[in-house]
């Protein structure tokens, strides 16, 4: 699903997520600190995954294609390979990054969607797509071999597209196998967090604020609605994340009145079955990502968008504005320092009581 920014780069953080020691102290972050990394106003940021080593890569799309670049923490940018992502005299537009211990993903949203796979110097497109309606919205991977992308409705269903084999090849579920759409669903590509994966179970958020849920790693879907504002076509879910397999939080709302605060956060604590509304009329209004704080417990979270920054220490039912500072998405490395991306930068976000 379009939303309000033409502007299109894939970026993708490649750094160190070490396991850290699960701690029952919950912080009380009251203070931010914004370091940016990278500042360019030509460059509109709304895809990041962690992985490993010590390095930040990112993958810009522009009329021209693009380059990967690389740069090491708190160092500045310098290039490592360039890569054109332009094809065929297509000008690629991407919204989704994806990434297993071997190879990056690239997945541009319009028509021909185009699925790249990217080692190295090199890239290959091992899916593509033509179709009017095609608009590719969010890519996960459950493991190095198994991995999902998303998309709008084409044919009276949600587009899913599968990988068994370590993203060589892609196959679309039929409609037959999915639960029937409702009119013109899609997904936000705001941020690339549609999809939240936590073991074999995987969970998308919509535009018409339903969430699909698979308990096998997309074999099978069921459908449950939830109470999100959901009444405009600017309005739904635009982010979904889990801390584990019970409890999960959705955040979204309407970009074109970013200040409402009704209707638009939610809550599960049974696996996404049932939600509830949570903070009803209290800030934050619209936000494109909300991600958990690791080891955390649940309790712990921050939701991002172009209007600021806000945190909550007990699962969302109160939030504190931290900052104006405008991000479309955000991950977490550790428990207190994330990295967050928006309009014309990449910033590193520390977080301090």
């Amino acid at each position: 699903m379009r939303p309000y920014n033409p502007v299109f780069l894939i970026l993708v953080f490649l750094v160190s997520c070490g396991k850290q020691k699960e701690t029952l102290k919950s912080n009380n972050f009251k203070k931010l600190e914004v370091i940016t990394h990278v500042l360019d106003s030509t460059m509109s940021i709304r895809a990041l995954e962690i992985v490993n080593n010590n390095n930040v890569f990112f993958l810009t799309s522009n009329g021209n294609g693009g380059s990967v670049f690389y740069s090491e923490y708190d160092k500045a940018t310098k290039v490592l390979y360039p890569i054109p992502m332009a094809h065929d005299s297509v000008k690629n537009n991407f919204r989704s990054f994806a990434a297993t211990n071997k190879n990056g993903f690239g997945l541009s949203i319009g028509n021909p969607a185009r699925l790249y796979k990217i080692k190295n110097d090199e890239k290959v497109i091992v899916y593509q797509e033509n179709h009017p309606k095609v608009f590719y919205d969010s890519m996960e991977f459950w493991n190095d071999s198994e991995g999902i992308a998303i998309g709008d409705s084409t044919d009276g269903c949600l587009s899913i597209i599968i990988t068994r084999d370590g993203g060589n090849t892609w196959n679309k579920i039929s409609c037959n196998d999915l639960p029937k759409g409702t009119e013109n669903e899609g997904a936000f590509a705001a941020s690339d967090t549609n999809i939240a994966i936590v073991g074999d179970n995987t969970w998308v958020a919509t535009t018409s604020g339903r969430i699909y849920y698979s308990s096998n790693k997309g074999n099978s879907w069921v459908v449950f609605d939830t109470p999100i504002i959901k009444d405009k076509d600017t309005e739904g879910i635009y982010s979904i994340n889990f801390y584990d397999a019970l409890n999960g939080f959705g955040i979204g709302g309407d970009y074109t009145n970013p200040d409402n605060n009704a209707s638009n956060k939610i809550r599960t604590q049974d696996g996404g079955k049932t939600w509830q509304l949570v903070a009803q009329n209290l800030n934050p209004g619209y936000r494109s990502c909300v991600q958990y704080i690791p080891n955390k417990k649940g309790k712990e979270l921050v939701a991002v968008g172009f209007k600021g920054i806000d945190y909550s220490n007990d699962s969302g039912n109160t939030w504190r504005h931290l900052s104006d500072e405008g991000f479309y998405t955000i991950r977490f490395l550790n428990d207190s320092v994330a990295y967050a991306a928006g309009a014309g930068r990449v910033s590193k976000l520390i977080f301090k009581e």
